[in-house]
């Protein structure tokens, strides 16, 4: 028998399938929306309820969006000789903050990981390399920099290079205001072999 009342029980069972809601995050959570008025769980119930049937894919870039093709896709000024491949949509937000990246998106949903049976084709690679026309002159990897986004990325250099497109990779190193005592061996080791001329 739940020492919660069923109704409280299921909202912390479905509160827990979110991603980094543990049963007592679930459970705080549900006791936060349970003391909500009416009003501010239909406009919670709503605001999901909306974004659910709003929200999809842009068919070029495979960016989250409303409208299709998306903001960035549709926009003249972008440079369109670059693409920056990322794993995820929230990683082309995370991009678009540093105002420093101009170009194209192309989000693949994923890495490739053998132990969890990712393979190349449960990613968007075939819609990426459609994409790789003449005006295409450069594709920046900006994949995580872990095993999997490695193992990706040599993937899409080994399939974009023979095309002649320029293929670079997002540097790796130290975080700025680091101590060189406090870093650890594979980013110090990154930063080593990213090092530049002055």
């Amino acid at each position: 028998m739940s020492r919660y009342p069923k109704p409280m029980a299921r909202l912390i069972e479905e509160l827990t399938r979110l991603p980094g809601v543990g049963p007592k995050t679930a459970q705080r959570l549900s006791y936060f929306m349970i003391g909500m008025s009416e009003e501010e769980v239909h406009n919670l119930a709503t605001a999901i309820l909306e974004a659910k049937q709003r929200i999809k894919f842009c068919s070029q870039c495979f960016q989250l969006t409303e409208e299709d093709p998306c903001p960035f896709c549709s926009d003249d000024r972008r440079d369109r000789t670059i693409i920056c491949v990322v794993e995820e949509p929230r990683d082309v937000l995370a991009i678009e903050r540093t105002k420093e990246f101009h170009g194209l998106y192309h989000v693949l949903h994923g890495a490739i990981s053998p132990l969890e049976g990712i393979g190349p084709e449960d990613l968007r690679i075939t819609e990426l390399m459609s994409r790789l026309g003449p005006e295409v002159k450069e594709v920046l990897l900006a994949t995580d920099p872990n095993v999997e986004g490695e193992a990706t990325a040599m993937y899409l250099a080994r399939l974009i290079k023979p095309l002649g497109i320029r293929v670079t990779r997002m540097a790796h190193g130290m975080p700025v205001g680091s101590d060189l005592e406090y870093v650890d061996e594979v980013t110090l080791g990154k930063a080593l072999e990213g090092r530049r001329e002055l």
